[in-house]
Order: structure tokens, then sequence, then C-alpha cells
């Protein structure tokens, strides 16, 4: 069952085909759309894009594992991508980004129990001077230090939480 494919995602789908003179162009931003629908790029996303695309699964699949946005591993709903170029570095970033792997109780690259948020290095996101920095879900949070993110974290498992209460 095509689950990108459908309504929900019609209109930005016909948006990013129009950008283009052919649809096969349109392969990396249908793997965003993918990626925010399934969580990762996974085999069913891989299908669907190739199929809306018209091409091969297998090119699809070398297109997704060689830009490192796509995640082809399933990852919590918050990923964390960590700056710890050396410019981030020298501004905290290293510090920051082991504090927060062990507020977590996370390895690199792991995901916390309750699959809300996994944490990760990254190199180089051009937000140098306002490190300590990460990249969320593609979106930046800058300028942070570990009480700013404890509260930011506690704010999501809230949520989460209320979710799940109602």
């Amino acid at each position: 069952m095509a689950v990108i494919g459908n309504k929900k995602y019609s209109k930005q789908i016909e948006h990013h085909f129009s950008k283009y003179p052919d649809k096969r162009s349109a392969v990396m931003p249908l793997l965003y759309i993918a990626q925010e629908e399934y969580g990762w790029v996974n085999d069913d996303g891989i299908q669907e894009v190739a199929e809306l695309c018209e091409l091969d699964p297998t090119h699809v699949k070398s297109i997704a594992g060689f830009y490192t946005m796509y995640s082809e591993k399933s990852k919590g709903k918050y990923w964390l991508q960590v700056c710890t170029d050396l410019s981030c570095a020298l501004r905290g970033a290293d510090e920051f980004h082991k504090d927060l792997k062990a507020y977590l109780e996370v390895e690199e690259g792991g995901t916390t129990d309750d699959d809300l948020f996994t944490v990760e290095h990254v190199m180089c996101l051009a937000a140098c001077d306002n490190a300590p920095m990460l990249q969320c879900n593609f979106h930046y949070m800058e300028n942070l230090d570990m009480e700013k993110m404890k509260a930011w974290v506690e704010e999501k498992r809230a949520e989460l939480q209320k979710e799940l209460d109602a």
C-alpha cells in the first residue's frame, strides 16, 4: 500500500514534480517525504519513491545510501545530530555531546528506550558561531547548554506522556 503517494502528500509530491523537467529529478525531495512519514528511509519508502519517480529501487537506495541526510535505520522521534567539528568543539560541543549521551543514557548513534531520541555527532552544520548546537529533524537548535537541553528533553517527554494519557 502506497503511503507517501496517498492524498496526505499529494500536493508536496506534485510541487516537487513541477520543479523538474523529469520525474526522476524529484527523487531526493521525495526521499525526504518518505523519511518524514516512516521516520527513516525504509524499504517501503524506497519502493514508493522508485515507483513515483519511475526508477529502479536499487538506484533510489543508492542515492539514499550516499547522502548522510537520509537515515537507513530506524531513529527516535527526535534525531539529534550534534555538530562536533573543530570550530564547534572549541566552543564546547564535544563536552556537550558527551553530556547529552550520558543524560539520555545512550551510546553514539543510540536511541533512548522510549524511542524518542537518537543522538549522533556530525561534522559541520555551518553554525559554528552558535555552538554548541545541534540539528533536530533538520531544524537547528543553537547556543545550547545542558540546562536548556534537559528542559527541552523533559518537555518532549511530557508531550509524549500527554499523548499516551489521552
